[in-house]
């Protein structure tokens, strides 16, 4: 994929790229003169031979005036609708999620599984960090996890 980015003049910018569960996914943002987007498009879709499903999608740059960037971490015992409740809360308040890892473990002294997540949550102007606050905390309260917040760099 790098190479065909390379070929047809186009500068990788930044990426995302895990493998998980046996499934490689990754997301790829990159620069490319306008005129040279079709044969890029027509390159990549040529990768399909050797397993690789890419799609092509353009973007433009967003911006975010002033809005508050935390880092919200999460853990607690492993049980289904914990995703659900957290991000129902977050959308519930307009806050928006730019990044979110997740995963399982198992908890010291054999004491079950733990879920942990880890994201950056942007908040809207419309938005306070103590609104936030309170809503993390009821819901830490009933699915009986800690949540912690703080303000990103």
């Amino acid at each position: 994929m790098a190479a065909e980015v390379a070929q047809h003049g186009g500068n990788w910018l930044e990426s995302r790229m895990a493998l998980l569960a046996g499934a490689f996914a990754g997301i790829v943002l990159v620069d490319i003169p306008d005129d040279r987007v079709d044969e890029l498009r027509t390159g990549l879709a040529g990768l399909a031979g050797e397993g690789l499903d890419v799609t092509v999608t353009p973007t433009r740059p967003i911006v975010h005036p002033d809005q508050a960037i935390l880092s919200v971490r999460l853990i607690g015992h492993d049980r289904p609708g914990i995703v659900s409740q957290v991000t129902g809360a977050l959308a519930g308040l307009g806050a928006t999620i730019d990044d979110l890892d997740t995963g399982v473990r198992d908890a010291p002294m054999g004491d079950g599984v733990l879920f942990e997540a880890s994201a950056k949550v942007r908040l809207t102007t419309a938005t306070t960090v103590d609104d936030l606050r309170a809503a993390l905390e009821a819901i830490a309260s009933e699915l009986m996890v800690d949540i912690d917040m703080v303000e990103a760099d």
